[in-house]
């Protein structure tokens, strides 16, 4: 029964389980045997007190005598919080040489302010948890120990049941030295290091970096260290995922290495590569490689017909804020499928350079670009990103060009809203939601009077965008000017007034040059006559009777008479017309169907404006039916209209009263020589 009671005693001593077990082995007695009960029960009540008084004492000196800090472990938790007893013991712990605990819990352990005082100390604690041990994070921060002595943590980590090491901010103290470190048996699975400061200038890369180079795990980060190189495994690496992220690695890394093979994660980023040729020659022997990350390194490629060569089987490959120009889409991985090349300074896809038909998500964003870029080597792509670029007026038929594109980020780009950008923007409408970040990331930037005003709120006509629609209808709406003003000029006889405005002109201009200098223009008649043939005997027989006999004859000037010979009809129109005082037009509806009688009535007509004198007179021989005036005979309209005529009287009674105020409208004092000058005018055409 002893022995089958002492099976039941583990670790940690629970007095109830033993109770429970001792308790069963009452139950099972016999009332008869109370002494041996009581006997049992004695014995077990002293293996459990001695048993507790011994695993006491094995933890104080574990951890109460290596660290005053070191709390107890809670047998009933996992994780123990430690931030009070942390704040209380930081500075006494600095002060006695001691380590800080961070954390610590079953699975987790975290110690920071590792010096070659207590290096010890931490050699003696991590050597306690033996593979099989529950402890499997260890994170040191803050180390500053010698090369031997770091090297020794490493190495009893590495025969230690940690599977996760984190070691950050740590300096080396003295020399590199060669370590033979034994990598057998380890439970590590992943390692990081940040910050690691090698204070030796002088030493050899096998002693630093071959350590870490043949390390058999699958996980490693060496962050921000300052590194500027790292040896080829000198074996089969597991290496799986490598993360080299800010240091100072150069084209020469990796160059020709072939124990790479599993690794699927490089991460290079904040380096200072140069060469893309070259990085791409680093990645042909990794044949597992998926994903690589070359991003805020110093990367170009000229082209010039260098051919790359990259993983076959590289996915998703990270060149963002490089200084890559065009010339990158000869030299990228045939079977990529996410690609990033922001931050870069790309102005233009070439068509038919790259065939990238596996290639799903490119990221163009803050480049150079003037347009969306096509889809002709890019088969496959379903997410496009082109913010922040130069982009004024992408092309509508983008969609068009690339069907299986489910996603496109075009915002953040300086629009100019114009017509070409309506295309755009209906665009939008018809993709079902495919732009993204669509309204508030598409605003106006250009014209001024626009900016800051979002697409969806730029609206202009279709007439004023259509180029076919609007000469379309500008030409029809010349065509309707120019049939209205032909109308108009055939309607009023435009034609024949600029014809006669044109004589008249010129006959001004000859008579103007003509004319000797010392003369002066005189008028030579009371009256110039115009009528139509038609009403000749009228005028021959009554007008110019009444008007030249008898005392205060008046001088008519009549065609037949005063006309001379030699010169244009039109042109002894208006010289007559010039010379009269007044002129007299006999209306009827022949002097409506006479061409000439228009002339001279426009002549006239001219002189009443361009003299401004009132010199018109107008008779009315017969009523003119308003039907029968030509519409080219506005002039007369219009003088019929705002100017008193005389009719012809039927009644001889009252013709007496007809003859004295036509004398009276034209009467005035020729001087002698003009009334000469009408005489040998009036000789000289008979």
């Amino acid at each position: 029964m002893k022995s089958y009671c002492t099976t039941d005693w583990n670790k940690d001593g629970q007095l109830r389980k033993v109770l429970s077990t001792c308790k069963e082995k009452e139950n099972s007695m016999t009332l008869n045997t109370s002494f041996l009960r009581n006997v049992f029960l004695y014995k077990c009540l002293f293996a459990l007190t001695f048993w507790n008084h011994v695993s006491l004492s094995v933890e104080d000196e574990l951890f109460t005598s290596v660290s005053n800090n070191f709390p107890e472990d809670d047998s009933n938790q996992k994780t123990a919080s430690l931030a009070l007893q942390y704040t209380k013991s930081h500075q006494s712990s600095k002060d006695n040489g001691d380590w800080v605990v961070i954390q610590n819990t079953t699975e987790s352990l975290s110690l920071s302010e590792i010096r070659d005082k207590n290096v010890k100390k931490l050699l003696a604690l991590l050597s306690n948890f033996r593979q099989g041990s529950r402890l499997q994070n260890l994170t040191l921060t803050n180390v500053s120990v010698s090369w031997n002595d770091l090297m020794e943590i490493f190495q009893t980590v590495w025969h230690s049941s940690v599977e996760y090491f984190n070691i950050n901010n740590v300096t080396q103290l003295s020399d590199i030295e060669s370590y033979d470190f034994d990598y057998s048996g380890t439970s590590v699975k992943a390692l990081t290091m940040k910050k690691i400061i090698i204070t030796d200038m002088f030493f050899s890369q096998d002693d630093l970096y071959k350590i870490f180079a043949d390390m058999n795990i699958a996980d490693m980060t060496i962050a921000d260290s300052e590194m500027i190189h790292m040896l080829c495994p000198s074996y089969k690496s597991p290496f799986r995922y490598l993360n080299f992220l800010k240091n100072d690695l150069t084209d020469f890394l990796f160059q020709k290495c072939d124990n790479l093979t599993q690794l699927e994660t490089l991460i290079l980023q904040k380096n200072k590569f140069e060469s893309l040729r070259k990085v791409s020659f680093m990645t042909s022997r990794m044949k597992s490689l998926k994903y690589l990350d070359m991003s805020s390194n110093l990367l170009r490629h000229d082209g010039a017909g260098v051919q790359c060569q990259w993983a076959e089987s590289l996915a998703e490959l990270d060149l963002s804020s490089n200084q890559l120009v065009d010339a990158v889409f000869e030299c990228l991985p045939a079977n990529v499928k996410k690609l990033s090349l922001q931050n870069n300074q790309i102005s233009n896809v070439p068509s038919g350079v790259a065939e990238l038909k596996s290639l799903e998500e490119l990221n163009l964003a803050s480049n150079r670009l003037a347009d969306l870029p096509g889809c002709s080597g890019f088969t496959s792509l379903q997410f496009l990103n082109v913010e922040m670029n130069s982009i004024l007026t992408p092309s509508a038929d983008f969609f068009q060009s690339c069907p299986r594109v489910r996603e496109l980020q075009a915002g953040h780009n300086p629009f100019k809203c114009s017509c070409e950008l309506q295309a755009f923007i209906q665009l939008e409408r018809r993709s079902g939601g495919k732009l993204f970040g669509w309204p508030a990331a598409y605003v106006c930037e250009y014209p001024e009077g626009l900016r800051g005003t979002e697409l969806k709120d730029f609206h202009l006509s279709p007439l004023a965008c259509n180029t076919t629609l609007l000469l379309v209808t500008a030409l029809l709406l010349t065509l309707l000017l120019v049939a209205a003003v032909a109308f108009l000029c055939i309607y009023l006889d435009v034609p024949w007034y600029v014809r006669m405005t044109w004589q008249w002109t010129q006959t001004k201009r000859r008579a103007w040059h003509n004319r000797p200098a010392d003369e002066e223009a005189v008028l030579q008649f009371h009256a110039f006559i115009s009528y139509s043939e038609r009403d000749s005997p009228w005028v021959k027989n009554e007008l110019i009777p009444n008007l030249e006999r008898g005392e205060g004859s008046v001088q008519l000037c009549q065609h037949e008479r005063n006309f001379i010979p030699g010169k244009s009809i039109v042109e002894n129109i208006i010289n007559c017309i010039e010379k009269s005082y007044r002129s007299i037009f006999v209306l009827s509806p022949n002097f409506v169907q006479s061409e000439w009688c228009h002339y001279e009535l426009y002549f006239a007509h001219h002189k009443l404006f361009s003299e401004n004198s009132n010199s018109l007179i107008l008779i009315l021989l017969e009523p003119i039916p308003p039907y029968l005036i030509p519409a080219r005979y506005h002039k007369l309209k219009a003088v019929m209209a705002k100017r008193t005529y005389m009719e012809w009287p039927k009644e001889r009674s009252k013709r007496a009263l007809f003859w004295a105020n036509l004398r009276a409208a034209i009467s005035i004092n020729l001087s002698k020589a003009d009334e000469n000058l009408y005489e040998e005018t009036n000789y000289a055409s008979f």
